[in-house]
């Protein structure tokens, strides 16, 4: 029937904590089979994850319509779990999109949002991998009102700092403080204003700058993730800024040209106190997408190809 295939993101881009965030190149890609008499899930995520009903996918597209018609579905997904790239975020969106698709309840990307805002709480991670490239967003709680702006998409990479353990959201917002400073707070917002103004006039060296400047949510939660100064020092030795912590963490990324990514990327690889992986990525200009399958004879199960 139909194949959907969703972008990576990472929130925050420093001082833009819960308002910015960017669509990356790697995808969890979800293809509808047949209908079953109960839902059939196969997956590449391990054996922990359900495959039945009580799979999150699943689980996000009965959420939009309770009644929705069981099938055979395959998931595949090059995000890693809890590390800071809008993992959840994106199988949010593939279940509110897979319901939209099987009970064509003709959702606008607009309606896709709002859903799935009501649902995570924060528009962030997923605007990003509905609209691709590069978005703010804001949404007040108390009206239930949503704000959403496109930014100018760059054409940048990205080196991924991935450690080798997960992170979950909850844990990484517990150390954050109920309250800060009233000096952390302007300098964030200023830092944040000019990140976004830079980000318009396409001025990257003065974005890339910005990016590091969050005073709000990082240095809480560098404890959590203390490769997060050693990368950006690192980084600074070869002339490089534009590091932050993707999301809750613990990735890190980082942005600047496909040398100067290489050239950071084979010094993290060389430092054996950095227990992870490393990637380099591209921002994705585009959102979330579905291919109709239907004339295809191609659909399989994941066994078939082992």
């Amino acid at each position: 029937m139909y194949k959907i295939k969703v972008p990576a993101s990472s929130s925050n881009l420093g001082p833009g904590f819960d308002t910015l965030g960017i669509a990356l190149n790697l995808y969890l890609t979800v293809e509808i089979g047949e209908e079953t008499d109960e839902w059939i899930v196969e997956h590449n995520n391990g054996r922990y994850i359900p495959t039945d009903q009580h799979n999150y996918i699943v689980k996000t597209a009965l959420s939009i319509s309770p009644n929705l018609t069981p099938h055979h579905i395959i998931i595949h997904s090059e995000i890693p779990v809890a590390r800071g790239l809008g993992s959840s975020s994106s199988a949010l969106i593939a279940g509110i999109v897979m319901a939209n698709l099987i009970d064509d309840l003709n959702l606008t990307d607009e309606d896709i949002l709002n859903k799935a805002v009501a649902i995570e709480g924060h528009p962030d991670n997923v605007a990003p991998i509905i609209y691709g490239g590069l978005v703010s967003a804001m949404y007040f709680h108390k009206r239930e009102e949503l704000i959403c702006e496109k930014l100018p998409t760059p054409v940048w990479n990205a080196l991924a700092f991935i450690p080798n353990r997960k992170l979950s959201t909850k844990v990484s917002r517990n150390v954050l403080p109920d309250q800060i400073s009233y000096w952390n707070g302007i300098r964030t917002n200023s830092a944040s204003l000019m990140l976004v103004t830079a980000l318009y006039n396409r001025d990257y060296r003065t974005a890339f700058r910005m990016m590091e400047m969050d005073l709000i949510h990082e240095p809480y939660r560098k404890e959590l993730v203390p490769e997060l100064d050693k990368i950006r020092k690192l980084a600074h030795t070869i002339g490089i800024h534009g590091t932050y912590l993707s999301g809750s963490g613990p990735t890190i990324l980082t942005y600047g040209t496909r040398e100067k990514m290489t050239k950071l990327q084979s010094l993290i690889n060389q430092n054996e106190e950095f227990n992870g992986s490393t990637r380099i990525l591209q921002v994705e200009p585009n959102g979330y997408s579905v291919t109709n399958t239907e004339e295809d004879d191609d659909f399989y199960f994941i066994q078939d190809l082992l």
